[in-house]
Order: structure tokens, then C-alpha cells, then sequence
């Protein structure tokens, strides 16, 4: 799942670390969101889309896996 939280972030001036304390998770956590390597729980995404004042769909970019016919 791809997302633009880096992106509103960085718009918005606000450090990883700030993001992180308002939303109750590690630095290391939103680096890892940011970096695609972690997806975030779905209290954490609506968290993330409540502080940016957007729904989750604006933020975090849902793309179904094809799956080859037999």
C-alpha cells in the first residue's frame, strides 16, 4: 500500500518525531510507514487521517494485487 504521509508531512513543517508523539507511536514507526515497509493499524490511519483533517483514502493509496487466471 503506497501513501503520501511523507509528502503532507514534510507540506505541513512538522518533523518525524513531532508526527510520531501526536500520534503515540515510535520515530522509527512513521519512517517505516513513510518507507512503505509498515501499514499502519486502522486506529492508526484513522488517527494519521484525523490529524491531516483528510479521509484515509487521501492518504494511504489501497492497489489490488492481479491475480493471474488459471
Amino acid at each position: 500500500m503506497k501513501n503520501r504521509l511523507e509528502e503532507l508531512r514534510k507540506e505541513r513543517g512538522i518533523k518525524q518525531e513531532e508526527l510520531a508523539s501526536a500520534m503515540e507511536v515510535s520515530r522509527q514507526t512513521i519512517g517505516s510507514l513513510e518507507n512503505g515497509r509498515y501499514n499502519p493499524s486502522i486506529l492508526l490511519a484513522f488517527k494519521l487521517a484525523r490529524y491531516f483533517g483528510m479521509n484515509i483514502e487521501e492518504i494511504f493509496i489501497y492497489e489490488e494485487e492481479k491475480h493471474e487466471e488459471k
